[in-house]
């Protein structure tokens, strides 16, 4: 989902603040992924995206059963 963006920033976006994009053209704090990434690991997951500039993303999360 989203604009997409380029994958060679994967490790930026889940830093916490983080914006890949102009923050008055497109809303958000930068929090978001930091936290879920977080959390996730916090059980023993892991988080990462697959994702084409200007044609979205998909985000994998992988928990444990």
């Amino acid at each position: 989902n989203g604009i997409g963006f380029d994958e060679s920033y994967l490790n930026k976006i889940f830093i916490i603040f983080q914006s890949l994009n102009d923050r008055k053209s497109y809303e958000g704090t930068g929090i978001g992924l930091a936290i879920a990434k977080k959390i996730i690991e916090k059980h023993n997951g892991l988080i990462t995206a697959k994702s084409k500039e200007g044609q979205g993303s998909s985000f994998i999360m992988v928990l444990p059963l």
